[in-house]
């Protein structure tokens, strides 16, 4: 199977690519934001710095993704993407969500990484409900993958039990 959950530390995980669940000026934050930009080093927020701002404070708007190196992590590439904030589900967050998943596989795509891990994007301050999450998460990926060759293995990374049993469901599989 292309698509496999695991329950671990993205930051530790040697794919090619990991994606990073970002805020918009790329700055580094709190959650798997935070663990990134502390195990990938002060080399990872020097390069953010770099990527030019499309509008004041922003760098990656919300459901667009960009790349970085990986730095001091074991993964080539961070992918950054800025999930929606939970505003009770008819504010388009599914369709932005969905948009996160669809950018970082492009970005993949365009950058040869055959394997990548995603964390549960918005599903921590943001407030994304987790098993809606996961079901527009694997229907993304799903759909990707029927288009396309790579990545050849994606790894949706939970930190915990609980959100790695919502990919289950979504997926139609028992860990």
């Amino acid at each position: 199977m292309r698509i496999e959950v695991i329950q671990g530390d993205i930051t530790r995980l040697a794919v090619d690519a990991i994606v990073n669940a970002a805020n918009e000026a790329l700055a580094g934050g709190g959650g798997v934001d935070g663990a990134i930009h502390r195990a990938a080093g002060p080399g990872l927020a020097a390069e953010c710095r770099d990527i030019p701002f499309v509008r004041p404070h922003v760098r990656c708007p919300t459901g667009e993704a960009r790349i970085t190196a990986g730095h001091a992590l074991p993964a080539r590439h961070i992918i950054h993407t800025v999930g929606p904030v939970w505003r009770g589900g008819d504010a388009g967050e599914a369709e932005l969500l969905a948009s996160c998943y669809r950018q970082s596989l492009r970005l993949a795509l365009h950058h040869d990484i055959a394997s990548i891990a995603f964390p549960a994007i918005s599903c921590g301050v943001f407030g994304y409900p987790p098993a809606q999450a996961a079901h527009v998460a694997v229907a993304a990926v799903r759909d990707w993958l029927l288009q396309q060759a790579l990545p050849q293995r994606v790894l949706l990374c939970c930190f915990d039990a609980a959100m790695a049993a919502h990919y289950h469901d979504a997926l139609g599989t028992r860990a």
